[in-house]
């Protein structure tokens, strides 16, 4: 009897299956459809900028509306008799709306009454502003954390680097004031351009020709390397953008610690590397839709972790600079959390950015000022790459002496950019 019931159980999923399949079909082309007609900003990193182009309350309005049409249209699909790409829309969807219905909440609240000036004290200083932060904590992050939760991670990142830099300091023998004094010697820096440029083409020859060691897919576009002439962006050491890295010398001279972490997460196989993955990944309709900064950043801090691997820091004040620059990172974490949510003065910042970074105090208040003009954003570099370490080992642990580092890689990045739920989904697919 058993045997029959299962038999009409597998032959009634067979009949469902192909027209829930041309049903979800139909869905999705409406929701892109439907999705594109709204026009909805994309994300900003100001805050104000965000605030600025929130739509008319028709406007919201009508998104408010698709959005829980949509809600309710996907309460009809049981993901369970959709194709594995069609799982995938049925979750971007699903978390898409989940995230837009509450950025909608408050936006509904604010064409109420808005102000009619729009705080720059922070967006803690705006209507609801607590509020918003936790959006745009989801928003940049993940949709399932929360800001005490990020407080606490940062705070346990902020030591774990800590840990990091005093063993780089006991492999140079140097107290730990020689150590600092050390660091500032005129050897680590220069203003020549023309060595910056041999030295970080240097550092690309020597990541290239060590990447199959870490990845399968080793066609890679010869990264362009350029002194970059954006003086707007002269604050960052360098960045990345049209297959080009464009490193930053104004008018200090250049740290040269930074060739080799820069060139890995701002190149390869870091943002040009998955960029050029990402280009070549079979995607829907559904997914070009939406670009996931979390994971993005989230990748090219992870990446700066595989140095060692791929032929660089070669010195321990190479390896230092990766970690000198991720102490900046773990430390804006609780500072953006204490800034935007716990309602810290810029002195509580500063204080406690002076207790946990040791010869950077230059640069505190910039930083301090960034958390407050762009909320959350700081936080997508070591939520993303925590997660990614996190994974690979506890797929190590499973997978034992099966556990393959090119296939870790792939199943992270042959997917396109997706929200970091669905990046761990992949991980540990079977």
């Amino acid at each position: 009897m058993k045997k029959v019931l299962l038999c009409c159980f597998i032959l009634t999923l067979a009949l469902v299956a192909p027209a829930q399949n041309q049903k979800f079909g139909a869905f999705t082309k409406k929701f892109v459809s439907g999705y594109r007609d709204l026009h909805i900003p994309d994300l900003e990193l100001s805050y104000v900028s965000g605030l600025q182009h929130i739509g008319s309350a028709e406007a919201v309005q009508k998104q408010l509306d698709f959005f829980k049409s949509v809600k309710m249209q996907l309460a009809a699909f049981d993901p369970k008799t959709l194709s594995r790409s069609q799982k995938t829309d049925y979750e971007l969807i699903e978390y898409e709306t989940g995230l837009n219905l509450e950025r909608l909440t408050l936006e509904t609240e604010w064409v109420k009454d808005p102000p009619g000036k729009i705080s720059t004290g922070g967006i803690i200083t705006v209507p609801n502003g607590k509020a918003w932060y936790v959006y745009l904590l989801k928003r940049w992050v993940s949709m399932d954390v929360t800001p005490d939760q990020i407080y606490q991670f940062g705070l346990g990142e902020v030591e774990r680097v800590k840990g990091h830099i005093e063993a780089v300091r006991k492999q140079t023998g140097l107290s730990e004031d020689a150590f600092y004094k050390h660091l500032d010697d005129a050897e680590f820096f220069t203003s020549d351009p023309q060595e910056v440029q041999r030295s970080f083409e240097h550092t690309r020859s020597v990541v290239y020709s060590n990447l199959h060691k870490l990845f399968s897919d080793t066609v890679v576009p010869l990264l362009k390397i350029e002194k970059g002439a954006a003086q707007q962006l002269a604050q960052t050491p360098g960045y990345y953008g049209n297959n080009t890295f464009y490193y930053n010398l104004f008018d200090k001279p250049y740290n040269k610690r930074q060739y080799d972490w820069l060139f890995i997460h701002e190149g390869v196989p870091g943002h040009h590397y998955q960029s050029n993955i990402a280009s070549s990944a079979k995607v829907s309709d559904v997914q070009q839709l939406f670009f996931y900064i979390g994971f993005a950043e989230g990748w090219g801090a992870y990446a700066e972790e595989l140095g060692k691997d791929l032929g660089v820091y070669q010195t321990p004040y190479d390896e230092l600079g990766k970690w000198q620059w991720d102490i900046v990172r773990s430390v804006r974490v609780p500072m953006d959390v204490g800034l935007n949510y716990y309602g810290w003065t810029d002195q509580q910042a500063l204080d406690f950015w002076k207790k946990n970074i040791r010869g950077q105090d230059d640069i505190a208040m910039r930083e301090i000022a960034r958390i407050r003009r762009w909320p959350a954003q700081v936080v997508t570099y070591k939520y993303g790459a925590l997660q990614l370490l996190q994974w690979k080992e506890e797929l190590r642990k499973k997978q034992g002496a099966k556990f393959n580092i090119k296939d870790f890689h792939d199943r992270v990045l042959n997917h396109g950019s997706l929200p970091l739920f669905m990046v761990k989904e992949n991980v540990f697919r079977k």
